[in-house]
């Protein structure tokens, strides 16, 4: 029998471990083929100007990290990657749509030419884009090969009915149209969860750890990456790794030519990550809070829809985001009027992203938090960062549930083996929960801004992360 083993390690690591309802899921594996993930954003609305300083454009990325085409295309258009704004990384092994701001001239960008790269001219402006700055995603998945707990296929009426009770379950649960908000494995590195690890080197300013994790830090990954870094680890940091180092590797490659050119200067060498690489190691950390105080209040029984007096809760806008301006303590006498607005989606309850000066919950969800900072001996951190002060981080807090909308889900053929990608041809590995002649459904559905589709798909799956 091949097992869920409750020590998948990547779950473990990021606090990704536990479900909104108990039960069995569909198994079977995500991206299979890079089609079977789309994402297109749904944007704010552009403030089109012929006479704008930007060029705004729709651009349409295959099996691409956002990051490594932003760096690409700020060469190709002879400009600093800090010129070009997006609202947010999309996964790489997809085809993503998203809208991103150039400031450079429009028929520059417009004569750009990378392969599995589409760009779509939309026009001039004089906005720019902030993280986060879209509504929301729409999402078309394909999970193939689904099976039984035991391993065996699971056929397509089997699959449906599956999905069907567990959607039940968690509306009883926690309300129709909501999962927990979990921060999904992407936010932490897919196959080596490396950025939570560097963030913990980061707010305690020991930026030698932190290179040294982004270089060596053992994950699953590619023979010639994997003892490439294992060469590190055993040996340091030597010249000679430069002709070694895979070619993918490029921030690595910028991290090792700034330590060997000024050795000891272990903060500089951590500067040549991007700017926002470098505070999503800080984020990543807080979010694996986050996600373990979701798993520590699904473990004691709280509710994360209906509110326990003490918890903090903010109002809920109209695209599903969280006001954390203005949020509120439950107190026993407003227990049952914010009940009702939770109940309604107007208000959410909230959990810690930790930092310097975050609102504090009190009673039993107060002692429930503190226990989450105490486990990972992060009780005396000050979440200030001296050397590097813009990855100092306040804190904030992020609803304990979130919306999913047009959900969709149908059964769809099974797909030529010559079409499918690497993972799946590797077949089977123990622990896992897949089978290749198992049902394939495609899922629709569309989700607010900040939230993640695996983290919706594990609640039907129910398996090792290295399948999503």
């Amino acid at each position: 029998m091949r097992l869920l083993s409750s020590d998948d390690s990547l779950a473990q690591t990021i606090g990704l471990v536990g479900y909104a309802v108990e039960g069995d899921g569909i198994g079977g594996v995500l991206k299979s083929r890079i089609q079977d993930f789309r994402v297109d954003e749904i944007s704010t609305k552009i403030s089109l100007d012929p006479k704008g300083r930007f060029t705004a454009a729709n651009i349409t990325l295959t099996n691409w990290e956002t990051n490594r085409f932003v760096n690409r295309l700020a060469k190709a258009c002879g400009i600093s990657r800090n010129r070009i704004f997006f609202a947010g990384t999309k996964d790489k092994r997809a085809v993503t749509r998203q809208v991103f701001i150039i400031d450079a001239p429009q028929k520059r960008v417009a004569e750009v030419e990378m392969t599995d790269v589409e760009i779509e001219i939309i026009g001039r402006t004089h906005q720019k884009l902030g993280f986060g700055n879209h509504r929301g995603n729409r999402f078309t998945i394909v999970a193939r090969g689904c099976a039984h707990p035991d391993g065996s296929p699971m056929s397509d009426e089997e699959a449906i009915e599956r999905i069907r009770l567990i959607e039940s379950k968690m509306k009883a649960s926690i309300g129709e149209n909501r999962f927990p908000n979990w921060i999904g494995p992407q936010r932490f590195g897919a196959g080596r969860p490396v950025t939570p690890v560097v963030g913990r080197h980061v707010i305690s300013e020991d930026w030698e750890g932190a290179v040294m994790a982004y270089l060596s830090m053992e994950g699953k990954e590619k023979e010639d990456v994997f003892s490439f870094r294992k060469r590190i680890r055993d040996n340091g940091i030597s010249e000679d790794l430069l002709d070694d180092i895979p070619k993918w590797l490029g921030y690595e490659r910028e991290l090792l030519k700034h330590i060997l050119e000024y050795p000891g200067d272990w903060s500089g060498a951590f500067r040549r990550l991007p700017n926002n690489l470098q505070l999503m190691t800080v984020h990543s950390l807080q979010s694996v809070v986050f996600n373990k105080t979701i798993k520590e209040r699904l473990d004691c029984g709280m509710s994360l829809s209906s509110p326990n007096v003490g918890d903090l809760v903010g109002r809920v806008d109209e695209v599903n985001q969280l006001d954390t301006v203005s949020m509120v303590e439950v107190e026993e006498r407003t227990l049952n009027r914010i009940g009702r607005n939770c109940d309604m989606g107007r208000l959410a309850i909230t959990g810690p992203l930790p930092g310097s000066e975050m609102d504090q919950t009190s009673g039993e969800t107060a002692i429930l938090e503190q226990k989450v900072l105490d486990d990972m001996d992060l009780s005396e951190t000050s979440w200030i960062v001296e050397k590097i002060p813009r990855l100092t981080t306040k804190g904030t807090r992020r609803a304990l549930v979130t919306k999913f909308s047009e959900f969709q889900y149908e059964s769809v053929p099974i797909a030529g083996e010559e079409t499918m990608g690497e993972k799946w041809m590797e077949g089977v590995n123990p622990g896992e929960i897949w089978h290749p002649e198992g049902a394939c459904i495609r899922f629709r559905f569309t989700l607010p801004s900040g939230s993640y589709a695996t983290t919706l798909l594990r609640e039907f799956m129910r398996c090792p992360l290295g399948q999503l």
